[in-house]
């Protein structure tokens, strides 16, 4: 089993997706099944790819870090 960290760009934003599977293709279809019951209605995906894949073991986890938004001028 791994851990996925995937990077999705739908029309209007990027979101990241944690997910768990046993190798790519169930990754990705778990990552379509989790967009549909996350958003309503499902969202049209623009483009997804992995951004990091590990074991998953006692412990492993991902950093999600916030994107800064220069049009609002934050740091």
């Amino acid at each position: 089993m791994f851990m996925y960290k995937i990077e999705v760009q739908l029309q209007k934003e990027t979101v990241y997706v944690v997910l768990m599977a046993e190798d790519d293709a169930q990754a990705f279809d778990a990552l379509e099944e989790t967009l549909v019951r996350h958003y309503a209605p499902s969202p049209e995906v623009v483009d997804a790819g992995i951004l990091e894949k590990k074991r998953a073991v006692k412990g492993s986890g991902y950093v999600i870090e916030p994107r800064i938004n220069a049009s609002l001028g934050t740091n």
